[in-house]
């Protein structure tokens, strides 16, 4: 092999493994000594257990041959957001008051990468209680910067080639905005595609998990192997998923049809943002992409998400909160305040809202393959500023569509700015096949 190891993407790992030219010790070590490194200044890792991965890279090693059968990530490195329980490693959760909380078992997901043949590399750094208050994760294209949060760690290992794969949560825009700020592709399928049971629970309407890749078929196939129905979860779905990594790989039959909100925040974009996102859809082609100009309520659910988020993590880790108010960051405390001040009858306002965008969204993709939107306002800001404006990613949060976002833009500091593309409920395979056409369709014009 002429490429290292740990700048491989996952689907050329897995081909090289099952092929047995690469065995998965070797490809655990090689990310091993990337991340002893360059972890030292990006901060990427809340837990790592070097001989535990060994460990579960040379199990698979000896499945493999002993000829028994393997999982789609057989031997891959994955790392975890640190509020996803593992039984044989602590989760933290980003706050010292977790700071020796060791789970007694795995979240639902870590039992589904376990039997699809991953090593579990260990934890990702994550913002204090996943929310708003940054932890020490630093941006791999240039250290003065963030790399956005809440999945700040996850999306800073995959950028720096510490690992193939991550998986983050997405509660407002935790997956789509790192995953632009730090150069990779990010996706978020939809709202009960992936179980959450063993996960913080920040907002029992909103929390969503999502994957973190170099590829786009990279983030489908992690996707796939961590799909699945789970009675536990109140929003998980009892039916059959789409085949991810078959969208991820496959050709549009006739060239997509795009639509653009002129939404009231778009201002909020930066001048290099918004000049690479007019260009890109002039790429596209004026036939092929559809401005609207929305009706003034899909603004207003900015303030309905915040006001079901608020509501819920103050009523999910209430006893938290109370027995330890000092423990928490002056970031936080803010929004806790504001969120205690919610009423019940507020909140179900709210919730009656949020039905109605899902119901909105579920007859708007008769006529549209997705909607092309930022991943964020811009560049990653600088550290110590906040971790980005979510605001772009927020309305698809809140009706629980599924989002992938492309590394396909530069800004005026040559930092990565992501493309994100929105689909209709439940069809993540033909909002991927979208996402393949687009990639395929700019490459072919740049040549």
């Amino acid at each position: 092999m002429k490429i290292k190891p740990h700048d491989l993407s996952a689907q050329e790992a897995a081909a090289y493994i099952a092929s047995g030219q690469l065995k998965s010790v070797q490809l655990v070590r090689s990310c091993l000594d990337r991340i002893a490194e360059t972890d030292g200044q990006i901060k990427a890792w809340a837990h790592l257990d070097e001989e535990a991965a060994l460990a579960q890279a040379a199990e698979c090693d000896r499945i493999r041959e002993r000829g028994l059968a393997t999982g789609p990530l057989h031997g891959l490195p994955v790392g975890l957001k640190d509020i996803i329980d593992t039984a044989d490693m602590p989760t933290r959760r980003g706050t010292a008051i977790f700071a020796d909380r060791q789970p007694d078992s795995d979240a639902r997901t870590v039992e589904m990468l376990r039997e699809a043949g991953a090593v579990i590399m260990g934890k990702t750094v994550t913002t204090e209680l996943a929310f708003v208050h940054a932890n020490e994760t630093r941006n791999p294209h240039d250290l003065k910067h963030s790399p956005g949060g809440s999945s700040s760690g996850s999306a800073a290992a995959v950028a720096a080639n510490h690992v193939p794969l991550a998986i983050g949560t997405q509660t407002n825009g935790s997956v789509i905005r790192p995953a632009s700020f730090c150069g990779t592709f990010g996706f978020k399928p939809t709202r009960g595609m992936i179980p959450r049971t063993g996960v913080l629970q920040t907002s029992v309407s909103l929390d969503q998990l999502g994957t973190f890749g170099r590829t786009l078929g990279d983030v489908a196939l992690l996707a796939d192997a961590i799909s699945g129905y789970d009675q536990r979860d109140p929003v998980s779905f009892p039916r059959a998923r789409p085949d991810m990594t078959a969208g991820a790989a496959a050709e549009a039959l006739m060239e997509p049809n795009f639509v653009w909100f002129d939404l009231p925040f778009n201002d909020r974009l930066s001048e290099a943002a918004a000049e690479g996102l007019e260009g890109v859809m002039e790429i596209i082609g004026d036939g092929r992409v559809e401005r609207m100009e929305p009706a003034n309520q899909m603004g207003e659910l900015v303030a309905v998400q915040a006001r079901i988020h608020e509501y819920e993590i103050c009523q999910h880790l209430k006893e938290t909160f109370d027995a330890h108010w000092e423990d928490l960051s002056d970031t936080l405390k803010p929004v806790l305040e504001r969120g205690r001040q919610i009423g019940q009858a507020e909140y179900e306002d709210a919730l009656a809202v949020k039905s109605s965008a899902e119901s909105f969204f579920a007859d708007f993709f008769t006529e549209f393959d997705a909607i092309i939107a930022p991943a964020a306002a811009g560049e990653a800001p600088e550290f110590g500023n906040g971790t980005g404006d979510p605001i772009f990613c927020t309305l698809w949060t809140l009706a629980g569509l599924p989002t992938v976002t492309l590394p396909l833009l530069v800004g005026d500091n040559g930092l990565p700015v992501g493309v994100q593309i929105v689909g209709a409920a439940e069809k993540d395979d033909r909002l991927l096949r979208t996402a393949h056409w687009l990639q395929k369709h700019i490459a072919a014009r740049a040549a």
